[in-house]
């Protein structure tokens, strides 16, 4: 909705940017507070506010009268967004059985590239039959109607937070045989618990680094029409949904997702360092942005296994939360720092930048599986 925003009430790039910098840091903090309600009260509960705040949030946009209450529902919507790794991770945790549990991440990925893609078409459509803001309560109903549906269903949302907390409390006495108070964080102090936040932090800032600025860098190095490199990126999110498909069934075939993960990052690094090469064929560019994107998401059920087995029992709220809102710091750091780069035209820095951060976490996925491996001995 950038472009209805700007014309309406003629904001800078900067001041938009600005309001998805809110959202993500917000998100980070709320997922990262979020885990600890869900290991306290439960998923659904935790579930039910978050969609709720999404509709106020979407609501609060439509309503909109000047840059504050656009601030003010970047706020909402972040703490929105903020639940659901810890929610849904804990839930498919909880009811699915263990062999089956690639194939439940596999479907959790692939719906959820097919919301991104399909929530541009949805607003934008709204928007250009109709104005922004009956685009923005549009989105408001289409929550509330999520919600009411949850609502409905709500029998299917119990994790059996109880079991989860005896669960925990048998691993903290286990662990502190001399019946110490033990902390609420102590998880944190596990290395793997840092590892798989790294891992997030660096693989989020790689993708939304490309998702930003591909397209300029694209026309800058090869002189691709900017409309069209920003349909490369529609093939990125369409290969991402295609390989986390296929991803499901090697996790859950081979049970090596170390190896996966670093085989899939070792590919995108290469064609990363080839796009930035400038020597390649253009024709060729959409076959390699499908491939990256494939590669995302081959590895995206075997990280999330990793993430499965480096979280201790009766904690996986917790765990979630703070693990996975490395994903939100990402997003928010890495097309900052990208584009100072872009800005001092240097659109090759993109891609070879991209290539070093996912070069950074393949030994936190080797390590992550070298705990967890020996923790299980």
């Amino acid at each position: 909705m950038f472009p209805w925003l700007k014309n309406q009430f003629a904001f800078s790039y900067a001041e938009l940017g600005l309001l998805m910098s809110v959202f993500f840091v917000v998100s980070c903090v709320a997922q990262a507070s979020s885990g600890f309600l869900v290991d306290r009260i439960g998923a659904r509960p935790v579930l039910f506010a978050g969609v709720g705040l999404l509709a106020l949030a979407a609501l609060t946009y439509s309503q909109s009268n000047g840059y504050a209450m656009l601030v003010l529902g970047a706020v909402i919507a972040g703490c929105g967004n903020g639940i659901f790794h810890p929610v849904d991770y804990t839930l498919i945790n909880h009811k699915v059985s263990t062999p089956n549990l690639p194939y439940a991440y596999s479907m959790h990925g692939v719906t959820g590239y097919l919301g991104w893609a399909a929530a541009p078409a949805f607003m934008v459509g709204i928007a250009e039959i109709s104005d922004w803001r009956i685009a923005f309560l549009s989105a408001s109903l289409l929550e509330a109607l999520v919600l009411l549906i949850l609502w409905i269903n709500r029998s299917q949302l119990i994790d059996n937070v109880q079991e989860r907390r005896a669960a925990s409390d048998a691993g903290a006495q286990a662990s502190n045989p001399e019946g110490l108070p033990e902390s609420a964080f102590a998880f944190l102090k596990l290395p793997a618990v840092w590892l798989c936040w790294i891992f997030f932090f660096f693989s989020m800032a790689a993708t939304s680094s490309l998702q930003s600025f591909a397209p300029t860098a694209l026309f800058d190095i090869y002189g691709v029409a900017i409309s069209v490199g920003s349909y490369f990126i529609t093939l990125l999110a369409l290969g991402s949904a295609g390989g986390v498909l296929f991803g499901g069934y090697l996790a859950a075939k081979f049970k090596t997702p170390e190896k996966i993960v670093s085989s899939c990052l070792t590919l995108t690094i290469l064609l990363c360092l080839l796009l930035a090469s400038g020597s390649t064929p253009i024709e060729f560019i959409p076959i390699l942005f499908c491939v990256i994107g494939f590669g995302y998401g081959v590895l995206a059920p075997s990280r999330d296994l990793l993430v499965k087995q480096a979280t201790p029992k009766g904690v996986s709220g917790r765990v979630y939360g703070i693990v996975y809102s490395g994903i939100d710091l990402g997003a928010a750091v890495g097309p900052f720092i990208f584009g100072f780069f872009m800005d001092a035209g240097l659109p090759k820095a993109l891609f070879i930048g991209i290539a070093l951060f996912q070069l950074m976490i393949i030994p936190t996925v080797l390590k992550v599986s070298s705990k967890t491996r020996a923790a299980v001995v």
